[in-house]
């Protein structure tokens, strides 16, 4: 009876889960002992190119173009700490995951209740939702341009990447990783390929990787930007809350022996090596699409910066800024390797954007649904949104088309920043305690560090709610829109306030009370 129970439990499609994080591939990858560093780094390596997808996806792209545009290499900076902070960040969530045996999600539903779980999970599966808008339009808009599908078409054929998934679950997880490392490397390449051809001034990008006090200026307006703005834009596309729970369940993949000290130590090490090497490698995707932003284009000739504009722009000589690049866009090559890319990228998003679900899923509010079921449902809702804005404009310009696409894009971001807080803190203060991680708790350095890049992106995103708000009601607004705008934005600042004090009181006293009953273990 009991095994016909069990039999018919695994035929649901939603089921109770309090397990192992990803339990189907937990611990399944093996990794030698006692070899040398490049075999060892090699079995480690693909958990953190996972990882890396969300730092290069497309929500990324216009926002460092844009930049380039505008303000030529002033906020190289910005894209150099926002990749140093990420490294920080997912380091400290991939220990997590190794020492403690529990995802960021599981770790923090283990010390606070239900109904603040029920909040957490609900407001990071829409952030996942929105940054699934923007690889559905950029997916969709890819296939636009290579194959001339029109849009509406393409945004449904996006749907169909759930047969991609489901093919993906039967091939095993270190292939997964595999592919993700070569539509990274595909991205990549196009892009170094572009940026080569330009002949950029190196003296410049370097000279901008060096904060100045311009580089968070609100004075300067450049084609309705201000650097902070700018700056807020690459923040909120690089930084993405999901990714630290991704990165604290796969790390968990590899086969470690939680007995042995040494065994545990060398997979933090080496998990902080591959993160540290996929992320360096998203620095210098996000780097060069600033570059191709001041280097490929001539300063202000990108009028529409959305993907429709810049493919256009890459095959229009009049916009390009030398004659290598004249001669080779005539042949139509720059533009179709954009589109490309853009698919590819918008394909790896895919594959990450599923795994964190389930993994939030099942650590908040311990449910757990079919891979491909999940990637249809919030594709699905998702695909909504986009083609509301796609038959709302439908009777409008191309340009007045593409920029609703673009403005839904980057206003859809918006919800990144009420979530990263929600993830960052209980970060820093699981990795920060001894009770958790042990002798693997963050060095003082790293405790420093940490907490100054939390408070500063928390501060970063808040401040810059009120001018997304703005950016919902488009470039006509009346000033009394936008003072509506601004109100709502600061009730919504206050909102997530008050919830991040809930979040880090019921983590302290969650962890006092663990403290109570592990001291009361030991007395016994």
């Amino acid at each position: 009876m009991s095994e016909e129970k069990s039999k018919h439990q695994r035929h649901k499609l939603i089921e109770y889960a309090n397990g192992p994080s990803l339990e189907e591939i937990n611990g399944t990858v093996s990794v030698p002992h006692g070899k040398g560093f490049w075999k060892t780094l090699f079995a480690y390596s693909g958990p953190g190119a996972l990882v890396a997808v969300g730092y290069m996806d497309p929500g990324n792209w216009s926002t460092s173009i844009t930049g380039g545009q505008n303000f030529q290499y002033l906020l190289m900076s910005v894209i150099l700490m926002s990749s140093l902070i990420a490294m920080l960040l997912q380091y400290m969530a991939a220990k997590l995951g190794i020492v403690s045996q529990m995802d960021l999600a599981q770790a923090i539903r283990a010390r606070t209740g239900k109904a603040l779980g029920i909040v957490l999970w609900i407001l990071t599966e829409l952030a996942i939702m929105a940054t699934d808008i923007a690889e559905v339009i950029g997916a969709a808009i890819a296939l636009y341009l290579l194959f001339h599908i029109p849009l509406v078409i393409a945004v449904f054929i996006t749907v169909f990447d759930v047969l991609l998934l489901l093919l993906l679950t039967k091939i095993g997880f270190r292939k997964i990783e595999a592919i993700v490392v070569c539509l990274i490397l595909v991205i990549l390449f196009v892009f170094v390929y572009q940026v080569a051809l330009s002949d950029p001034s190196w003296g410049s990008v370097f000279k901008g990787l060096i904060p100045t006090s311009q580089t968070f200026s609100s004075s300067v307006k450049v084609g309705g930007e201000t650097p902070l703005t700018g700056a807020l834009g690459i923040i909120g596309a690089t930084v993405m809350p999901h990714n630290l729970y991704l990165h604290s369940a796969i790390s968990q993949t590899r086969k470690i022996d939680h007995n042995d000290e040494e065994d545990v130590a060398q997979a933090v090490r080496f998990s902080a090596w591959d993160s540290n090497i996929q992320l360096t490698a998203a620095f210098f995707v996000n780097a060069l699409l600033l570059i191709m932003g001041v280097a490929v284009f001539k300063t202000g000739a990108v009028k529409d910066p959305s993907f429709f504009g810049l493919f256009q722009a890459l095959s229009d000589t009049s916009t390009l800024s030398n004659g290598v690049l004249i001669s080779v866009a005539r042949s139509g090559i720059l533009s179709t390797l954009f589109a490309v890319a853009l698919l590819a990228s918008g394909q790896n998003s895919t594959i990450t954007g599923t795994l964190t679900g389930q993994v939030i899923m099942e650590g908040f509010v311990h449910m757990r649904m079919p891979l491909w079921l999940r990637r249809l449902v919030t594709r699905l809702i998702s695909v909504i949104p986009v083609l509301i804005c796609v038959s709302m404009t439908g009777g409008q310009t191309a340009i007045q088309q593409h920029e609703a696409l673009n403005d839904l894009m980057n206003n859809s971001q918006v919800f990144l920043a009420f979530a990263l807080p929600f993830s960052m803190l209980p970060l820093l203060m699981m990795t920060d305690s001894r009770l958790e991680m042990g002798k693997f708790k963050n060095a003082l350095w790293i405790k420093v560090l940490g907490w100054l890049s939390v408070v500063g992106l928390t501060y970063l995103n808040l401040i810059g709610l009120p001018g997304q708000f703005e950016g919902f009601l488009g470039s006509n607004a009346s000033k009394s829109a936008l003072a509506m705008a601004d109100t709502l934005s600061y009730i919504v600042i206050f909102a997530v306030l008050a919830l991040l004090v809930w979040t880090v009181v019921e983590l302290y006293l969650g962890n006092k009370r663990v403290e109570r009953e592990q001291a009361a273990a030991v007395a016994k």
